[in-house]
């Protein structure tokens, strides 16, 4: 009986060797073949060769970034909620003025990872220049907003205990369009 297990043991062995050859084998590519360059023609000089005509090249048309981020008090008013096609979704409540955070309550829904939630009561503000932070009383977690441009950047860092399943890994900045109070 013994023998007919190390039999098989041996049968297994060749049987995955032989796979792992099939694989490899199946992996490799045959070299190409080598390019062949045409040798260059000569080409009989022009009787009268005329300047070419140049025309003045268009700038290249530049693409809109958002300038530097200003120095001074945020004031940010928003309610929205935002969605993509993964599912990715969420909804926000963020109120500061004049720097100072009144009202900060979000929730980001990351499908099939878990949920993140943030709660103002839950966090001190520990900064109001040149970036608003909020530090959470018995966590790592720091919140950071500023604005640039016409948006608004809520951005999580180290907030894995604010989260279910593996969502922190997941977790996205929250992006306020301060024109239409639009998030993404």
């Amino acid at each position: 009986m013994i023998a007919r297990y190390q039999n098989t043991d041996l049968t297994m062995c060749r049987r995955t060797y032989l796979l792992l050859a099939l694989t490899v084998a199946a992996c490799a590519t045959p070299e190409p073949p080598p390019l062949s360059i045409p040798s260059p023609e000569p080409v009989a000089p022009r009787a009268e060769a005329k300047p070419a005509r140049t025309t003045p090249a268009l700038p290249a048309p530049k693409a809109k970034r958002p300038g530097p981020i200003p120095t001074r008090a945020l004031n940010v008013a928003a309610e929205c909620r935002f969605r993509d096609e993964t599912g990715y979704n969420g909804n926000m409540k963020l109120t500061i003025e004049k720097a100072k955070v009144q009202t900060f309550e979000a929730a980001v829904n990351i499908p099939r990872r878990g949920v993140c939630r943030f709660d103002l009561k839950n966090f001190r503000q520990t900064q109001a220049l040149p970036t608003v932070e909020l530090s959470h009383r018995r966590d790592a977690c720091v919140v950071r907003v500023w604005e640039q441009g016409e948006r608004v950047t809520v951005a999580f860092h180290e907030c894995r205990k604010m989260c279910s399943g593996n969502a922190w890994e997941h977790l996205w900045p929250i992006l306020n369009d301060t024109r239409d109070g639009s998030c993404a």
